[in-house]
């Protein structure tokens, strides 16, 4: 949605500029450093006003109103880029004889921007950020004063002026306003909640919080069962999702008796296993039941390193120092990254659960590209166990089933892709009043574990839902369900005919991949007629409002670039029609819109590619946008050589029919190496992955800086006043482009999103608007 706004300012300032260049090319200095100025004044102007509209997207199909304040919240965060586009449009106008140098300098700088926010985000918070941005704006309008060599003490003195205005805002009205649906608004209406610790990274606001009245207790599944309470606890918040605990072990593990009565504790008793890895350790929760129940020796890893500062250094002995104890290894890394990069294996690796119920619950997750869920992590997860070892994987318990039986699928699927016979018998699968635990051997369970399954669960009064050689009888006795889905569905699955189960139900329960690695994406059309029947019913949590919210970002992109793009466009050529072009408008039109709907394509599914790559997201994102940007520069800055010669079909060839065949060829050869050849070099260093990286996407986004500037010289050349127009088109369609390729991606995988964005270079390339004849 940010990226498709940011654009939407890109598209409605082509409009803009088309309507009133003239005027504005006519105060050029001045119209320019307006703009320039209006960027960094609203960067943090909208930022305040668009917070003042709350959003719930759970009631997005039954509130016409949340549609209105999300269409307010779109349209005003796009005001800083239309200005920013403004100034930019005007200087490619104005200087069309250097538009490919120019064009050049902003994305370069674009490119090291990218990676500079991204840094800058580790230092300050979010809205500290943003302050400096908008000084940032400021001070570039008084550089846009001396290099324009505007002499108006008047404009100093203004722009001085405004540069004072981010600084002096109070603090209380740009805060982060969050919804007061997500867990940590939600926990601090608790009387006596606080926050007392918050820490910030491009991961995420890290929040801790306390309760000094009520004592908080967290401890999701717990067995209704047990005989002690939890210790007294903190919270810990990411983004205001949450909670996970620090747990107060200062007074020593003897007060630790509860963690024996979670369906995570089963697999301690069936074996005590000499070496653990869990995967997610956030506050530590699982990390001590692994010292409480046994382990010998447990590596716990964790991707932000915020949170393990705060369990090792700054609530260190409150937490029992369990981040020093001899026998815990802390790894700060992302999950699969780590496993590529080692040969160890594991008697038990443990998944827990590593997101609130709350925003799992209610599709909030399914935009996420989570790569912990996936078929192919699923298969590196088992070849890093001992035989005999275990994989077990908690979940939130919902009704109807999603989440647990699309664990149970993806994991069936690694099975048989990895050749494993006998599949049934590898597998257990309990579930308590909140939580289930797929327990997964590196080997056929003996009966005497099936024994000791079905005691556990007795004690506990758990369910159990799959063993291999169970009863229907056995089902069901506890937490009752008025049916037994859970076995119904894991027989199901294990049957002869899987795939007419999955079609059939009424989620979308399918494997998640590393090509399509959206594991909470359950929803499917053919169901949302029944689930709004029941609204009223307790039938909204059942929406999976993430996809949603993306479905109306599109419906609401396309609206906003037809009306504030599209349509003023066409009715402003329509009135000047006596200017005839020397092009041919449809190919302009063509050409603008697949070049925008190509490049973001591109760029959106590589950085997904390299999330894995470069085992972490902040990694990928940083190197793609500022590999992408800056080489696109560089090509970008090629293109003034081509541009600069009068063999038209010279340039034809050079600057349109080279990079789209490059970009074909390179294209395709990813798709067939790419994914195989990261997989071997995953283990190397995190240095030389990066310069791999760079090394793959330079020649690509080279080529994919051509195009665009190679069109607007053209335009410049036979019909300049058409660029403005070419502007808004391109905008337009970046504008949809950066939502459709997250629905196909989500549908069909990142690859077709590539091969797409290939196959309209090609249409760009055959499009070219070349002079009309006779003209």
């Amino acid at each position: 949605m940010i990226i498709s706004l940011a654009l939407l300012g890109y598209g409605a300032s082509g409009t803009f500029l088309a309507l009133l260049q003239k005027k504005l090319l006519q105060n050029f200095r001045i119209s320019f450093i307006t703009n320039i100025a209006m960027f960094g004044l609203s960067s943090l102007i909208c930022f305040i006003f668009a917070q003042r509209f709350p959003f719930n997207p759970e009631e997005l199909l039954f509130d016409i109103t949340q549609w209105r304040n999300l269409a307010v919240i779109y349209l005003t965060l796009s005001l800083p880029f239309f200005f920013a586009a403004n100034a930019i449009g005007l200087a490619l106008i104005h200087f069309r004889m250097r538009l490919s140098r120019i064009y050049a300098a902003d994305l370069i700088g674009a490119g090291f921007g990218s990676l500079c926010i991204v840094l800058m985000l580790f230092v300050v918070f979010p809205t500290t950020a943003l302050r400096l941005l908008s000084v940032l704006g400021i001070c570039a309008a008084l550089l846009a004063v001396w290099e324009t060599e505007l002499k108006s003490r008047v404009v100093w003195l203004l722009l001085l002026c405004l540069v004072i205005i981010p600084v002096v805002i109070p603090e209380t009205l740009i805060q982060l306003s969050a919804s007061p649906y997500k867990d940590l608004n939600q926990a601090l209406r608790v009387t006596g909640t606080r926050i007392v610790e918050q820490r910030s990274s491009p991961l995420g606001v890290v929040s801790v919080v306390e309760s000094s009245k009520i004592p908080l207790r967290h401890a999701p599944g717990l067995s209704l069962n047990a005989k002690t309470e939890p210790p007294e606890q903190l919270g810990l918040f990411i983004d205001g999702n949450g909670p996970s605990a620090i747990t107060n072990v200062s007074g020593g593990m003897s007060g630790l008796d509860h963690l024996d009565q979670f369906t995570s504790a089963l697999p301690y008793h069936l074996k005590r296993p000499d070496r653990v890895l869990v995967l997610g350790a956030g506050g530590g929760t699982a990390v001590l039941q692994g010292l409480q129940l046994g382990a010998k020796h447990i590596d716990a890893v964790e991707l932000n390193p915020q949170v393990i500062n705060l369990v090792m250094e700054k609530y260190g002995t409150y937490a029992g120092d369990i981040y020093h104890d001899g026998r815990v290894q802390v790894i700060n890394a992302e999950v699969r990254g780590f496993l590529a990069a080692i040969d160890k294996r594991f008697d038990l690796i443990q998944v827990p659960i590593l997101e609130s119920f709350s925003a799992s619950s209610t599709g909030l997750y399914s935009l996420s590209e989570d790569y912990l869920y996936t078929i192919e992590a699923f298969k590196q997860y088992l070849q890093h166990l001992v035989p005999g070892g275990y994989l077990v994987i908690n979940r939130w318990i919902k009704m109807p089933p999603r989440d647990t039986l699309k664990v149970m699928a993806t994991v069936i699927e690694a099975l048989k892709r990895e050749g494993v016979k006998g599949i049934a018998q590898r597998l257990v699968l309990i579930r308590g009043w909140q939580t289930s635990a797929l327990l997964i051997k590196n080997g056929s369970f003996t009966s005497d574990e099936l024994s000791a399954v079905r005691i556990f669960c007795e004690q506990r009064s758990f369910d159990v839902s799959y063993l291999p050689d169970m009863s229907a009888d056995e089902v069901n006795r506890f937490n009752i369900l008025s049916k037994p889905y859970y076995y119904l569905g894991t027989k199901e699955l294990l049957g002869n005919a899987p795939d007419r189960f999955l079609d059939n139900y009424k989620f979308n329960l399918t494997p998640a991949t590393d090509n399509q690695p959206f594991f909470f994406q359950f929803f499917r059309w053919r169901s949302l007629r029944e689930i709004l029947s029941l609204y009223g019913k307790g039938g909204a949590p059942l929406i999976d409002t993430g996809y949603l919210v993306l479905v109306a970002t599109l419906i609401q992109a396309i609206t906003a670039s037809l009306i504030l793009i599209l349509l003023p466009n066409y009715f402003y050529h329509r009135m000047h029609k006596r200017s005839d072009p020397m092009l041919s408008r449809s190919h302009v039109l063509v050409y603008f819109t697949a070049l925008g709907l190509a490049f973001l394509f591109i760029e959106i599914a590589f950085i997904q590619k390299l999330m894995l790559f470069l085992h972490h997201p902040l990694y990928a994102v940083a190197v793609s946008l500022t590999a992408f940007l800056l080489f696109a520069g560089f090509g970008c800055a090629y293109t003034q050589g081509l541009t600069n010669t009068d063999n038209d079909d010279a340039q034809f060839t050079s600057g349109i029919v080279m990079p789209a065949t490059v970009i074909l060829v390179i294209c395709t050869l990813y798709l067939l190496t790419l994914d195989k050849a990261f997989i071997y070099l995953i283990h190397l260093p995190d240095v030389v992955r990066i310069i791999i990286s760079i090394i793959v996407i330079a020649p690509l986004a080279f080529c994919m800086g051509m195009p665009f500037p190679m069109g607007l010289s053209q335009l410049g050349q036979h019909a300049p006043d058409l660029i403005s127009w070419a502007w808004g088109i391109n905008g337009c369609a970046s504008v949809i482009s950066a939502v459709l390729a997250s629905l196909i991606a989500m549908h069909f995988g990142f690859n077709i999103v590539i091969a797409i964005a290939t196959l309209l270079y090609l249409m760009a390339a055959i499009s070219f608007p070349k002079p009309l004849a006779g003209k």
